[in-house]
This record gives C-alpha cells, sequence and structure tokens, in this order.
C-alpha cells in the first residue's frame, strides 16, 4: 500500500488539499482538491464571528460556540471523505499537515471586523485540527507565516531550492498550481515518512 501525506491550507470555510507521495527526497503529488468545512444548512458557519462582530468579545466567543460545533462537524466529515477516498485507492495515509493563521490574543484587536476575520483564520486552522483528531490521524500544524523558511530548514534546503522544487511540482501537476497548492504541498511534504 502506497503510503501519501495530506496537506491542507486553511481558508475561511474551506481548505485548500494538496496529497503528496514519495520520498521526501521527490515528493509528487497524487490529488488536490477542496474542502468545504461550512454546514450548507446554516449559512452563518461560513463567517461565524462576521454573525456576532456586535457583540462584546466575551459575548461573542459563547454565542459563536453552536456554529463552531456545526463546522467542527462538517469539518470531519469532509476530511473523513478524502481519507476514504484515498483508502479506496489503495492509498495509506501517514499524517496531515495543516497550514493556518497562528494564535493570537483576539481581546487585543480594537476593531471588531478586523477581530472577526483574525478569529475566523484561526477557528478554520483549529477546525482541521480538531478535524485530524476526530479522524484519528496524526498531525502536524504550521503556522503560514515565515512556513517557507521553517520548511527549507527541516528540508536541508534553501529557500531558493525549495521554491524551485515546489514549481517543478506543481508542474508535474498541472493548473492550478496557485500560493495555496504550494502552500499545502509544502506541509504535506514536511509530514511525508522520513521528512
Amino acid at each position: 500500500m502506497n503510503t501519501v501525506s495530506i496537506g491542507l491550507k486553511a481558508r475561511t470555510g474551506k481548505a485548500i488539499v494538496v496529497v503528496l507521495t514519495g520520498p521526501p527526497a521527490s515528493p509528487r503529488v497524487v490529488t488536490r482538491t477542496e474542502l468545504i468545512v461550512t454546514d450548507p444548512d446554516i449559512p452563518a458557519t461560513s463567517q461565524p464571528y462576521h454573525e456576532v462582530m456586535d457583540l462584546p468579545w466575551n459575548e461573542a466567543t459563547e454565542a459563536v460556540k453552536p456554529l463552531i460545533a456545526a463546522i467542527e462537524k462538517a469539518a470531519a466529515a469532509a476530511l473523513s471523505r478524502v481519507v476514504r477516498d484515498l483508502r479506496a485507492a489503495g492509498l495509506k495515509v501517514s499524517a496531515i499537515g495543516i497550514a493556518g493563521s497562528a494564535d493570537r490574543v483576539l481581546e487585543k484587536i480594537g476593531n471588531p471586523h478586523i477581530r472577526a476575520h483574525a478569529a475566523e483564520g484561526i477557528l478554520f486552522r483549529q477546525v482541521l485540527e480538531s478535524a485530524t483528531r476526530a479522524n484519528q490521524l496524526r498531525k502536524r500544524t504550521f503556522a503560514e507565516k515565515d512556513l517557507e523558511e521553517f520548511a527549507a530548514l527541516e528540508l536541508g534546503l534553501t529557500v531558493a531550492k525549495l521554491k524551485q522544487y515546489l514549481s517543478e511540482i506543481g508542474r508535474s501537476a498541472g493548473p492550478p498550481w496557485r500560493t495555496e497548492q504550494r502552500v499545502a504541498a509544502t506541509v504535506a511534504w514536511l509530514t511525508l515518512p522520513g521528512a
């Protein structure tokens, strides 16, 4: 059974997915897709903190909890489908890499709209972490900021060489291969066995 690693790049309401296989010296794309991690029956799950941004922060964090629970359920189910499809193709998922917003002190952000965006950035990364736990998969989480430098160091490459390899991986995979796919591929690469 071939082993793969899944890379997830958190976005508001979804995740960009890139699945890699192969040794860390020459990874290649198996597939790529998007996970929708919102509940289509509950529109507020697409931007939950925007729904409560007019409330004082302590009240907003309580009011958003039912929406977060719905998002976590949707994300766990979406990730389960991806893993099931990979297993049906004879592939074994070794780990998941998740890239997203780093934690920060949200209470210190004075503008409610900016705070809502920051909270959702963190939330959707955390939801992917929760989905990984719900599917009993090993994970590593990476802050998107400074990811290239961290990955290059961990993989024993220069940043320029890392970018070159990611461009080559993208060319072989075909379009689309934008920044979000490169980020997802990077965290998948960092979680390949032997990386």
